[in-house]
């Protein structure tokens, strides 16, 4: 996968925030060489979010987001200024842009919001032209282009410092090995496509030097009767967990594409706990289900119809559900007694890890829809073992 083609949720997100006038704008032109951002002299210029997605060096591939003031007036300076909290949540580096020598208060209440979230951060002086620069401080000038190259210098080796890189498939299998990926192609799956799971499996399999057999539930059970030695793994899709799990022999290791990827965004132990909470819904208990991305539902959607009906059959209990989509996630859960979210493949790490911290925050389980179902299915343990 190339850098122009590599998907917003697997680059690296670096929010540009401060009060009105810093220069956040100028400065995200003069490091994306674009006019991504519309420049002016008047205050509060930037109204909304802006996204770039592009090719950093010597970064890498990324997402640019220029961010409204935070100091923002007014009725609907205030809705602008929560927009930059929530770009706050999905950001791998923060750069906190400023014209002053010492924070002002609005700049220090954003400092502590960006610390509170551990959100690796650059404080970045802006208009060195005019101010002049000063040793101990990164210092820039989007007139003379002082210190511009300094500053991705430092954003490069800040990003270096976000963890250790986590492969999706491949630490679990050694080269010359089979797996088997279990991919329906029903009415949800998009036309022409593969989802991001099973593309990240695939390119991980290939790169091992392993092989990638991609079947339909219904080939399973003859892909493995015709295979020499059995495959090493068996990924499925959660929707057909049971069904498979009836069909792989025990002898052979078992999971899915949503585990995979709560342990790939880093919140698997999170959701094997919460999904031992499904034991303990009460009833008319309230749950929240959240998917990450904003596809066209259809009339048998898993999020909306049959996590639903799974989840009241196994609990034997009438219960209560609201659903969000996007990156329209509630900061207050403490009306739920459960977060089913789904594997959060169009959402980066940062996001989804925050969005578990909310839960965890507030004291509220939270999983995952293939935890959530392995866990229905009696095969939680078979599904997490190979992580173990």
């Amino acid at each position: 996968m190339g850098l122009n083609s590599t998907p917003a949720s697997e680059r690296v997100h670096i929010g540009f925030f401060g009060i009105r006038n810093a220069g956040k704008s100028s400065l995200v032109n003069k490091i994306t060489n674009q006019d991504m951002s519309v420049v002016s002299d008047v205050k509060g210029t930037t109204t909304d979010a802006v996204k770039k997605s592009m090719e950093l060096l010597p970064v890498g591939a990324v997402v640019i987001i220029d961010t409204p003031g935070f100091d923002d007036e007014g009725e609907l300076g205030k809705k602008r200024v929560e927009s930059a909290r929530k770009i706050l949540s999905s950001c791998n580096v923060a750069i906190l842009v400023t014209e002053n020598e010492k924070l002002n208060s609005d700049e220090l209440e954003l400092l502590k919001l960006i610390k509170n979230r551990d959100i690796p951060y650059l404080i970045v002086h802006n208009k060195s032209d005019i101010t002049g620069s000063k040793e101990g401080k990164l210092y820039v000038s989007t007139v003379t282009g002082e210190g511009i190259e300094k500053l991705k210098e430092e954003i490069a080796r800040i990003t270096g410092t976000l963890g250790k890189e986590i492969h999706f498939v491949s630490d679990f299998i050694k080269s010359g090995d089979t797996v088997i990926l279990v991919c329906p192609i029903d009415e949800s799956a998009p036309k022409g496509r593969m989802i991001m799971p099973q593309q990240l499996a695939i390119r991980d399999i290939i790169d091992k030097g392993a092989t990638a057999t991609v079947v339909q539930p219904e080939q399973l059970e003859g892909a493995l009767n015709n295979l020499n030695k059995p495959p090493a793994l068996v990924v499925t899709d959660s929707q057909v967990f049971g069904k498979v799990s009836k069909l792989v022999p025990e002898s052979i290791r078992l999971t899915s594409f949503s585990v995979l990827m709560a342990r790939y965004k880093g919140f698997l132990n999170t959701a094997v706990k919460g999904a031992q909470a499904l034991d303990a819904l009460n009833e008319g208990a309230r749950v929240l289900i959240s998917e990450g991305c904003t596809h066209h539902r259809q009339c048998n959607d898993i999020g909306t119809v049959k996590l639903p009906s799974w989840l009241k059959a196994y609990t034997g209990k009438e219960l209560n559900f609201d659903f969000t989509s996007g990156h329209g996630f509630p900061g207050d859960l403490t009306d739920y007694d459960l977060v089913v979210h789904c594997g959060g493949c169009m959402l980066n790490d940062a996001e989804m890890q925050n969005r578990m911290k909310t839960a965890e925050t507030q004291k509220i389980p939270f999983t995952n829809y293939g935890t959530a179902i392995a866990k229905m299915n009696s095969i939680l343990d078979r599904s997490i073992e190979i992580i173990k």
